[in-house]
């Protein structure tokens, strides 16, 4: 559990020190070369593994916000902002299933 969290914690502080400092990431994609067919894909992969950890119990908190955000901003045109969104989504839709899995008998701790 405590290796989830600290991967976990890994990865957002990763992704939020290069966000912050204006670096900028080979994973990230340049500015305005995200496809909208893209965007689509990312976001029915992110309704794909939130609806996979909701069948778990395993629904983060913010994943389905996520998913509408992404989806108003593909309207509006912001595609890059739209698939950074998606794919939050399904990082949380995918750790959410792996926590539910990893809980799935949990006790507790007796000192």
């Amino acid at each position: 559990m405590k290796l989830v969290w600290s991967l976990a914690v890994a990865a957002i502080l990763a992704t939020t020190g290069c966000a912050s400092t204006g670096g900028s990431s080979s994973a990230a994609p340049a500015m305005g070369s995200v496809s909208k067919d893209s965007v689509e894909a990312a976001i029915k992969s992110a309704e794909d593994a939130v609806k996979q950890a909701s069948a778990t119990g395993g629904t983060w908190r913010d994943a389905d916000a996520a998913i509408a955000k992404a989806k108003e901003a593909a309207t509006k045109g912001d595609l890059d902002a739209a698939l950074k969104l998606a794919k939050q989504a399904e990082f949380q839709g995918k750790m959410g299933s792996q926590q539910a899995q990893e809980q799935t008998n949990a006790k507790p701790w007796l000192f």
